[in-house]
């Protein structure tokens, strides 16, 4: 027995010994030789055209710069880069200032593949634009909805003014309404300040405050300031002072009456009752045979003035006023021939 468990020590001491390689570097040349053996895909037309760009011409500037004073019209450059394969259709429009393109550009233009195709286009700086930096950007966008931005950088020159007026005045029942319009190069906040003076005295009186408008230059705008609780009856004269930075001052001023509407119904009522009683005296007073037809004497006095009967009861004109001291016929009367003897 003890010489056959040496035996079979010896013979396991001899066998050959395997060798196992750890887990996960078996699991890792697996996956590498299920990488290679997958193919690469190829890159489609549309991902190829997905790089284009936009810039400025010349001297990698990132952005456009433009200066002038209002009104000036300036002109740059854009281009557009397509480093694929595919051909792109790109569409160009600014903002901010107003950017005109070259024709088509806007409906727009078709660039090749590895080409590069350059867009003149031109910047107006508007006609009352106040000094100072604008700001805007050329947009580029294709089919598939991809956009592209260039910033535009714009100084607006010239002198810097602060100048306003106050015009169209009028003071209505309730409001008080103006316009205020801008004649200077900068953008003003004004402050507004109300008076009104009456017979007797001060009847509206606000203190200067900020208005929540701000007027570009070179625009206007209206405005109402109400007043409910103006005077019943009063003559009054209004005044507006309006005042914004920069030294920009300006003031108008306005009349108005205010009568109840009661006074004038009594007055044309008291006018209408004595117009009313003069045409009744003098109704009263003119002769009821005035009108009547047939010859016209004079005669003896009787009743009262200014009347008389001839002969045959027909009434006269006549009176104290009449010529002959009331025996001769008045003014306009016909003298009937054997009437008076």
């Amino acid at each position: 027995m003890p010489s056959a468990a040496r035996a079979q020590t010896r013979a396991r001491a001899h066998a050959p010994t395997r060798h196992r390689r750890p887990l996960p570097v078996r699991a890792a040349l697996s996956a590498a030789l299920c990488l290679c053996a997958v193919p690469a895909a190829a890159p489609s037309a549309s991902a190829a055209s997905a790089g284009w760009s936009v810039a400025p011409v010349g001297g990698g500037r990132p952005s456009f710069y433009a200066e002038g004073p209002p009104g000036t019209v300036l002109q740059d450059t854009v281009s557009v880069t397509n480093p694929g394969r595919a051909p792109v259709v790109v569409r160009l429009s600014g903002t901010g200032p107003r950017t005109v393109f070259a024709q088509k550009a806007s409906q727009g233009i078709r660039v090749p593949g590895r080409t590069r195709a350059e867009v003149p286009f031109t910047v107006t700086v508007p006609a009352g634009a106040a000094p100072g930096d604008r700001s805007g950007a050329v947009v580029a966008r294709d089919a598939r909805g991809r956009t592209a931005t260039v910033p535009i950088r714009l100084r607006v020159g010239g002198p810097a003014l602060s100048a306003l007026t106050v015009e169209h005045l009028a003071v209505h029942a309730d409001r008080i309404t103006y316009e205020l319009v801008n004649r200077g190069t900068t953008v003003l906040v004004p402050r507004l300040a109300v008076r009104a003076d009456g017979i007797l005295g001060r009847v509206l009186d606000r203190a200067p405050r900020t208005l929540s408008v701000h007027l570009r230059p070179g625009t206007s705008r209206k405005l109402t300031e109400r007043w409910a609780d103006h005077p019943a009856l009063d003559a009054v004269d209004v005044r507006l002072t309006v005042t914004a930075s920069g030294g920009a001052h300006a003031t108008a001023t306005a009349s108005a009456r205010f009568v109840p509407w009661g006074a004038p119904a009594g007055a044309v009522g008291a006018l209408l009752a004595g117009a009313g009683a003069v045409i009744a005296v003098r109704c009263r007073r003119r002769p009821s045979g005035a009108a009547g037809g047939g010859p016209r004497t004079t005669g003896p006095t009787t009743g009262a003035p200014g009347f008389s009967r001839a002969a045959g009861g027909v009434p006269a004109v006549g009176g104290p006023g009449a010529a002959g001291g009331g025996q001769g016929p008045g003014p306009g009367a016909e003298l009937t021939k054997g009437a008076v003897k």
